[in-house]
Formats: structure tokens, sequence, C-alpha cells
């Protein structure tokens, strides 16, 4: 039987000067940390696994500044995919009519924040890599000439994807995304804020529809983002199920930060409206998801096993035997990470409902996916002449420091708990 439960809704987030000086000084540690790398780098160490002859080619050849465009467009792509995934769950919400998440849903929907710092990042990247980077440092079909028969670098199979693989149509739906993605999140996020100022349901039933609309337009748009932004690194692969591949790593990680969140929140006071059995329903989304990521990586890599077409198996192989096995620890870290791990740790139902545990989970599965998405990207650019070392740590630093500074910002503007959402009560009654 349940009980009437009397919980403070009136919360505004406070950031104190200690969490905004950390903030700071994170940032500088992960800009130095990068700088500090980009020299090591260049001065003879930091390189991969080939020796002094390719540690002289990477610090002056185009393995180095590779190394350095394809980790900023790796931490570009995987933060402002948390983001856009952040707007993704709070419309899920709405068209489920899910009452449980009202008490949190101001943590995705600030998430959603991050889309045009994100997108403006991966536009500048892009051009900046396009003009300064020597055309192709991370995408090969932008090779010069590499589409124009009689050149020396003419490749038929590339030249078949010209129609798609072209700089004004690649970049012009890359905007046309973050365009998209932005203005359907100031909508919702600004029917979100009148609705605490005038109650009712206009704004809730406003919100639903144009959530049903945006995962239409998110269901077309992620698949082709995974494809331009990832897939076309290597040119020649190709895979139908790799866009929901990128949407399940992307999905899964978006919701460990928002359980992660609300656990920092719960820890210092905040969301008194969320109880144990929110954090299990988030602990249930991430062990469902974890196994249906396992289960999409699984089913592309039997689909290309056993049908072993060159082609198609080439991607595996880089990932397993190529390069001297420089990426086979890697590739099976990833698998261990991103699914023993969670799988085995959020079996039970107390795992679910202790913040403890789901803390270490949830920072395991961040950076599983964060190695997840480095493996998608590393092997086709870089080619075993990088490692893991200063420069993708200080990156990863610089760009999860700007998220926490865009996000808690975000949080700080409304309330976080939407007090005059319709299933508010529901949600304060949730028990599972």
């Amino acid at each position: 039987m349940l009980h009437h439960i009397e919980v403070s809704v009136d919360e505004q987030l406070s950031l104190s000067a200690k969490f905004k000086r950390n903030l700071t000084i994170a940032l500088i540690v992960g800009l130095a940390l990068f700088a500090a790398g980009v020299l090591l780098a260049m001065f003879g160490g930091g390189h991969g696994h080939e020796g002094a002859e390719a540690s002289e080619h990477a610090a002056h050849g185009p393995s180095f500044m590779m190394r350095v465009w394809a980790v900023l467009w790796q931490n570009a792509i995987f933060f402002t995919g948390i983001g856009a995934m952040g707007l993704f769950f709070v419309c899920v919400q709405y068209v489920a009519w899910a009452g449980w998440s009202s008490v949190l849903k101001r943590i995705p929907e600030a998430m959603g924040a991050f889309i045009p710092y994100g997108g403006a990042a991966i536009v500048v990247i892009f051009l900046a890599n396009y003009f300064l980077g020597n055309h192709d440092l991370i995408f090969h079909w932008l090779h010069h000439g590499i589409m124009e028969k009689g050149s020396e670098n003419y490749d038929a199979i590339i030249a078949g994807k010209a129609a798609w693989l072209n700089l004004p149509f690649y970049l012009g739906r890359m905007i046309v995304f973050f365009a998209l993605w932005y203005f359907v999140w100031t909508k919702i996020r600004s029917y979100s804020l009148q609705e605490d100022l005038t109650g009712g349901e206009t704004f809730y039933h406003k919100s639903g529809y144009l959530s049903a609309v945006f995962i239409i337009i998110f269901a077309v748009s992620t698949p082709m983002a995974a494809w331009d932004w990832i897939m076309s690194i290597d040119t020649h692969w190709f895979s139908t199920m790799f866009g929901w591949y990128v949407f399940a790593s992307w999905w899964v990680t978006a919701l460990a930060t928002i359980c992660l969140i609300c656990i920092f929140l719960k820890e210092n006071g905040y969301l008194a409206a969320m109880n144990s059995n929110h954090f299990h329903d988030l602990g249930k989304f991430m062990f469902a998801f974890s196994i249906f990521w396992t289960y999409v990586w699984f089913s592309q890599f039997l689909l290309i096993f056993y049908a072993n077409l060159p082609e198609e198996t080439v991607y595996f192989i880089d990932r397993i035997y190529g390069f001297d096995g420089y990426y086979k620890g890697l590739f099976l870290l990833n698998i261990f990470i991103n699914f023993c791990f969670p799988f085995l740790a959020l079996m039970t139902r107390d795992a679910k409902r202790q913040m403890a545990t789901l803390k270490i989970v949830t920072i395991a599965i961040i950076l599983g996916h964060w190695l997840d998405f480095y493996m998608m990207i590393m092997p086709g650019t870089t080619k075993g002449t990088s490692q893991l070392g200063l420069i993708e740590l200080g990156t990863a630093i610089t760009f999860g420091t700007v998220f926490i500074m865009v996000v808690t910002n975000a949080m700080t503007k409304a309330k976080l708990i939407p007090a005059n959402h319709p299933f508010l009560k529901e949600a304060i009654q949730h028990n599972i």
C-alpha cells in the first residue's frame, strides 16, 4: 500500500565557488596535459609500437597531426552525442507518457544545452582539418583527385560514393542536423520552463507533439551522422548496422551520465523527491541497453564473420590482428568493460538501488564507451602509430570539463524538479 509522501519540490541548484574553482582547475589541467602530450610527441615521446623510426615519422610526418585531429574529432563526437541523447531521453519520456522520470527530467534536459557547443566544435574541427590539415588527415575521401578519373590518386570505390561523400552535401547535412536538434531542444526547454510558471497541461501536450516529431527526425539523422562522422573514416568499409551501433553506444553513455549526475546531486542534498526506485529504473535502463549495445556489436561482428567478404572483414582484422595486434588488447577490453562488467554488476535488484554500486558502474560505462569511440576512429586514422597518452587524456578532460560546465550552468537556470509537471505526483509516489 502506498502512503502519501511529502517532499520539497522547490529546489534550485547553486554552484559553489569551490565547484567552479575545481572545474577551472580541471580545464587548465586538461589543456596542460594536451599541450604536454603534443610537445612530447613532437620531440620523440608518446608514440606507438613501431620504435624510433616510427617516432621520427610520427613527430614530423602526417601521423602525428592525424593523431591530434582524430582525438579532437573523437571527443567532439562523443560528448555531442551524449548531449543529443539527453534531449532524446526527454522526448522518449513525453511520447511514452512516462511519469516516473519527471523528478529527474531537468538533468537530461540540461544535457541538451551542449548541442550547440558540441556542434560548433565538430564543424570547426572538420573545417580546420580540411583547410589546415592537408584536407584528408581524418577522411581519406577528401584526398585530392581521389574521385577524378585519370588522377594518380583515383579510387573507383570511393568515386562511386561521390553523390553522398562530397564536401557541400556533407557539411550541409551536418549543419542541418545540429540546427534541427538545437531548435527542438530550445522549444522543449521553453515549454518546460513555461509549464513551471503557468501549470496546466498545455505545454506538456505541446512537448509531446514536438517530441514525437523529433524522434522521427532523430531516427533518420542519427544513423546518417554515424555514417558521415565515423564510418566514412574507413571509406571502403560499410555496415548496415553501424548507425544503430553508434546510437546504442551514445544512448547507454547518456543513461549513465544522467544517473551519475543524479547521484552527485542526491549526495549534495538535492533531488529530495528522487528515491531508490528511480535509481532502480535508471539501473535497469543501463543494464538493458548495455545488453542491447552488445547485441548490435555481436550481430554486426557475426554477419561480417560468416560472410567473410574482404571488403567487410578488413574492419575487424585491423582491430584484432592488424598493425601487429596493436589494438587487440583494447578490442577485448572494450567488450569486457561495456558488456561483462555492467551485466554482472547490475544483475541483482539491490545493485540497481545502491548509489555506491551505480556510481562505479556509471563511471565504467562512460569510460568504456569513450574507449568504444576511440576504437571506432583511431585504427582507421592513426593505424597504430599512436597510443593512449597525454594527448588523449588531456583532450578527454578538456571536453568533459566543458560539458560539465555547460550542463551544470543550464541546470541552475531552472528548478531542479518541475513542480507543475502533470505526472509529478506519480513520480513522487513511484514504487517498484
